[in-house]
């Protein structure tokens, strides 16, 4: 499980173009360009990564762990994994990894997931546990002394939010990059913000990670599921439509709404 670093040759001993190098330097671009534009770190922060073992906040940890010595200013980061408890080995897997690779990190034992799926609490088991796990993830982040909580959520992320919160909460509203919270003690960052889910995926497929899964039996027939098809019907019609809502929740125009 330990990351590797970029083939530079082929078998002849030619070098040749790296995929994995390419992948790797726009995704660095996009996030840094998110992170400085946004001003998401500063100097002498203690970062909380939440890293649930997909694609997303692995790529998240490594971005934000293989910057420190490339940048001007220094910030410390811990990586937090909260174990639902649905009875996966995540957490051995995860410890595992962070070891192997240096990082600091903790893990959270719960019965969150369970709890969440309760008979008493089957209309929507996936807000209750989300809510649960990010109360987790706060307290752990006061308790480490972490100002800012880092999660991997991406472009898509945003946008399948948004319709999320129109077709089912009735507001016009989305994930933010940066969102001060408890009078500004905690700011909530999102650095991947810019990035489309589909980079994630290439990247994740060349570090080679292993694919680890919570074990929750709705994930796959979630709501978010749903407006994530739907979208994709929407995307193979015509590829600007992705980068057209984007840009929207960029540009709202309150003069014409009612």
């Amino acid at each position: 499980m330990i990351e590797r670093p970029p083939l530079l040759e082929d078998g002849s001993g030619l070098r040749k173009r790296d995929p994995l190098a390419f992948v790797e330097k726009e995704i660095r671009r996009l996030a840094g360009k998110g992170i400085h534009g946004r001003g998401m770190i500063r100097h002498g922060d203690h970062v909380l990564v939440a890293v649930s073992g997909g694609k997303d906040s692995m790529a998240l940890l490594r971005l934000l762990a293989e910057r420190i010595p490339r940048i001007p200013i220094e910030y410390k980061i811990t990586a937090v994994h909260v174990d639902p408890g649905f009875g996966s080995d995540s957490a051995n897997r995860l410890a595992s990894y962070f070891s192997a690779n240096a990082y600091d990190y903790r893990i959270l034992e719960t019965d969150i997931g369970p709890r969440a799926h309760s008979p008493e609490n089957r209309e929507n088991p996936c807000f209750l546990c989300s809510r649960l796990r990010r109360k987790r993830l706060f307290e752990t982040a006061s308790e480490l002394g972490c100002n800012r909580v880092a999660l991997g959520h991406h472009k898509d992320d945003l946008i399948e939010t948004f319709f999320l919160n129109l077709f089912y909460g009735s507001s016009v509203s989305t994930m933010l990059p940066v969102q001060e919270l408890f009078g500004g003690l905690l700011t909530l960052i999102r650095p991947l913000y810019l990035v489309d889910e589909d980079l994630l995926r290439r990247y994740a497929r060349l570090m080679e990670w292993p694919d680890i899964r919570l074990g929750c039996p709705t994930s796959r027939s979630s709501k978010r599921t749903e407006i994530r098809d739907m979208l994709q019907w929407f995307y193979r019609s015509n590829r600007k439509i992705k980068g057209n809502i984007f840009h929207a929740l960029q540009n709202v125009r309150l003069d014409y709404l009612p």
